[in-house]
């Protein structure tokens, strides 16, 4: 197969095995959003559907010459597709890319269903575990209830110690920003399980609906991520990551990230859910009905069809795809517009800034003005360490 040049290829697939959970946050932009089609997929995803995903996957790493890909494993909850449909799926995707392409596998977990079975089946395919945790009890069933609405929280805790006891496994914590919760509280609680790294996520919100703030005249959301990053900062004995924050000092530094999030590169993931119909941004899920819907599945459509999808061109168009505020901003190199379902709004679609556009000016001049009175200075080749 020819290589395709000039475009930048998909590089992580994220597979909804499990479109159920056993727990029930608010914030779900599956389950508790504006779009509800997840409800009606089947509550698993089919061997015949990861049979079919691993082969356009395939397809993709031989027309992009792909030496490595990454394999999301998500949901709902991941694990409520049982121990053997999981390891089943697990060799069924691995079969079916290239035997000399390297096959990263990540799961991301509420951590509640954790045990060392499951730990033993992970070692055995090379799979390493993100648990999303919110912070401290609390903090953490501010929002992450269970059915019944009882706290999740020591049930996700059990789940991380025990992958604490196989550290090559653990791929780290991801929170949900909550300006109820004291952000440094909630930093060095997490960093307390010793995480490889820690990704804080902002809560979805669009110009229509805008997420919550005690005093809409004020970057809360910013000062809450500063404060993260102080206290980040403080301890020269950390050694996890904070994703968010090192995307700015890398962004800022020049490097093109392809991180959905923050700057302007393509980003380069997709999502197959478990039916075998392809999303590129499931997080539209959260601004309206059908936002996410492509119209395309892994049985009938190549990964290079979805790539030049009419609904995925923003990918492409990098600052042109902005809106003018953001084209003349001199951070848009690092903000990239913010993230895309972050923009919306029903006069105008994603032709809007960020609804977080304060909040990320106020952190990135943070995080910038820590580095400069280090000595450095944005733009250069290479980002420092924290």
């Amino acid at each position: 197969m020819t290589r395709l040049e000039g475009t930048t290829p998909f590089r992580t697939f994220i597979l909804k095995i499990a479109n159920r959970c056993n727990i029930d946050c608010d914030y779900c932009f599956v389950f508790n959003s504006k779009d509800q089609a997840a409800r009606h997929l089947p509550a698993r995803m089919d061997v015949d559907v990861a049979r079919a995903a691993a082969r356009r996957i395939g397809e993709h790493v031989a027309a992009h010459g792909l030496q490595t890909v990454h394999v999301v494993l998500h949901g709902g909850e991941p694990l409520l597709a049982g121990a053997r449909h999981m390891a089943d799926l697990l060799g069924t995707i691995r079969e079916g890319i290239p035997a000399g392409t390297e096959v990263r596998f990540e799961l991301q977990t509420n951590g509640t269903l954790l045990s060392n079975a499951w730990l033993d089946l992970f070692e055995r395919h090379a799979v390493v575990v993100g648990v999303s945790l919110d912070g401290p009890p609390t903090a953490n069933d501010r929002h992450r209830l269970t059915h019944a609405g009882r706290s999740s929280a020591a049930s996700a805790v059990r789940g991380i110690e025990l992958l604490r006891s196989r550290p090559h496994l653990f791929a780290g914590l991801l929170a949900v920003v909550d300006l109820a919760n004291d952000p440094v509280e909630v930093h060095d609680y997490l960093a307390s399980f010793e995480p490889p790294m820690i990704d804080f996520g902002l809560p979805h919100g669009t110009h229509d609906d805008p997420p919550h703030r005690d005093d809409p005249s004020v970057p809360e959301y910013g000062l809450w991520m500063s404060r993260v990053y102080d206290a980040w900062l403080a301890r020269p004995e950390y050694r996890h990551s904070v994703r968010m924050l090192e995307d700015i000092v890398a962004l800022s530094s020049g490097v093109r990230g392809s991180v959905e999030t923050l700057g302007l590169a393509p980003p380069t993931s997709v999502v197959i859910e478990s039916d075998g119909t392809v999303e590129g941004v499931d997080t539209l899920r959260s601004v309206e009905e059908g936002a996410s819907w492509l119209g395309l599945d892994v049985f009938n459509h190549s990964f290079d069809e979805v790539l030049h999808h009419p609904k995925l061109l923003h990918r492409r168009h990098g600052k042109a795809a902005l809106v003018e505020k953001c084209q003349s901003c001199p951070l848009v190199e690092v903000c990239g517009g913010g993230y895309l379902p972050h923009r919306f709004s029903a006069a105008r679609g994603y032709g809007n800034p960020s609804v977080y556009c304060a909040d990320l000016e106020y952190l990135i001049r943070h995080v910038q003005g820590s580095l400069r009175r280090h000595g450095w200075s944005p733009y250069a080749s290479a980002a420092p360490s924290p």
